[in-house]
């Protein structure tokens, strides 16, 4: 075991943490920083429970190491909320229903708030018909949204509605 030093700014807070070198971004955020809503599904990268973003980038915590992240901008779920204001993407999620167990959920969340990133930066995917053309919330299938999507699981089956909160927060864009 080999314990460094690392500073990891979570949820605009800056930690200075004292871990074993091989620990996973999942287990610093759990065990060492008390944040649970970061969850731990497959620990193997394949269910994307454990999904936050790491400078604007989703990216699954239980393939990524602590240490690796020094000096970068981790935001999870409870960070998300601005005070007691949900984040557009958690209140879409709450009036479309886009949960039933709730256990992937922060990581969908979390997921969902990077594709939404990925379309306003015109970024396509790989099911966008023709890359020459930007994609927007205007062009945007529900193909598009599930492609997206896909690297979060759902055991119960809340993909309808986990796509209808991302069209609601695209149009709700829109018309702002």
């Amino acid at each position: 075991m080999v314990d460094m030093k690392t500073n990891i700014r979570v949820n605009n807070t800056t930690h200075e943490l004292s871990v074993d070198s091989r620990l996973t971004l999942l287990d610093a955020l759990r065990d060492v920083l008390g944040l649970t809503g970061t969850k731990k599904g497959c620990d193997q990268g394949a269910c994307g429970a454990c999904t936050v973003i790491i400078e604007g980038q989703r990216v699954l915590s239980c393939l990524t190491l602590a240490a690796a992240c020094e000096d970068q901008r981790v935001v999870t779920i409870e960070g998300l909320a601005n005070g007691d204001e949900l984040h557009p993407m958690q209140a879409a999620f709450l009036h479309c229903d886009g949960l039933q167990c709730g256990y992937c959920t922060p990581g969908q969340i979390l997921s969902a708030v990077c594709a939404v990133q990925e379309v306003h930066a015109g970024v396509p995917s790989h099911v966008t018909r023709d890359v020459r053309q930007t994609v927007d919330a205007a062009t945007l299938t529900d193909e598009e949204i599930r492609e997206r999507m896909s690297g979060n699981l759902c055991r119960c089956g809340a993909y309808p509605n986990i796509i209808a909160a991302v069209k609601s927060v695209l149009a709700h864009e829109v018309q702002s």
